[in-house]
């Protein structure tokens, strides 16, 4: 029997038994044969949760120029020494703050097809976690004052994301089982068992913010951030055994 509809149908084979073989025959091992599974039915599930994040992440740099790439570096370690101290002065804690890259190379012009060479640039990237939300634009304020020459961007997360992914795949299961069940009683059948469940994993809906070049004076508004919620997808297919009702 085959159904149709959100179901593929696999449809099992019975196994076949070797003959007897003749006197004086070259004697062969029995194939055995295989228990007929019946029909089944395959049904998709989908499950969307979402959860506001209760972590964000922060990346932060300093850029510095100068003619000699030593100077470059040391002008771009004092700012950057700043910077993380005035983090840490935040109450956040050094595990906090994570180097993320670090750069240093000769920024050149090209006139006539001859490179002219310019200044040494040194970067240097840092990711801070700050699990208190709402400290998320006293952070980037903070930064910015100490030095920070560019805000990359903000991506917000869960702490117990593993939480929530099985929470998101727990509903996608019963989703499928619900598909099943109705494709089954639309056959005038009723589902047996379910013999396999097939998952690609939850995923996350990104929210990152972009944030651009800020140099906020002391007087200036916190700069305001408004993460929104979190959306964690989980896609299943089921496979079930069918009965008769």
């Amino acid at each position: 029997m085959q159904i149709q509809g959100r179901a593929l149908v696999l449809l099992t084979a019975l196994g076949t038994l070797a003959g007897v073989p003749a006197a004086g025959a070259q004697v062969r091992t029995p194939v055995l044969p295989v228990p007929a599974m019946g029909t089944t039915v395959v049904a998709t599930g989908d499950a969307t949760v979402r959860h506001a994040p209760d972590r964000a992440f922060v990346t932060l740099a300093v850029e510095s120029r100068a003619p000699r790439p030593a100077d470059a570096q040391q002008a771009n370690a004092a700012v950057m020494t700043r910077v993380q101290q005035k983090l840490e002065a935040l109450g956040l804690p050094k595990s906090a703050i994570e180097t993320t890259a670090y750069d240093l190379q000769q920024e050149a012009d090209y006139e006539n097809g001859k490179r002219i060479p310019k200044d040494f640039l040194a970067t240097n990237a840092i990711q801070v976690t700050v699990d208190d939300l709402g400290r998320v634009g006293t952070v980037i304020d903070t930064a910015v004052g100490a030095g920070a020459t560019n805000v990359r961007g903000v991506r917000f997360d869960l702490k117990d994301r593993s939480g929530v992914e099985r929470e998101a795949l727990r509903q996608a299961v019963a989703d499928a089982k619900l598909n099943a069940e109705a494709l089954a009683s639309g056959a005038g059948m009723t589902l047996d068992r379910i013999v396999r469940i097939d998952s690609t994993g939850a995923v996350s809906t990104p929210r990152p913010v972009n944030t651009a070049l800020l140099r906020a004076a002391p007087e200036a508004a916190p700069t305001p951030i408004a993460p929104g919620d979190l959306e964690i997808h989980a896609h299943v297919t089921l496979t079930a055994v069918l009965k008769q009702d």
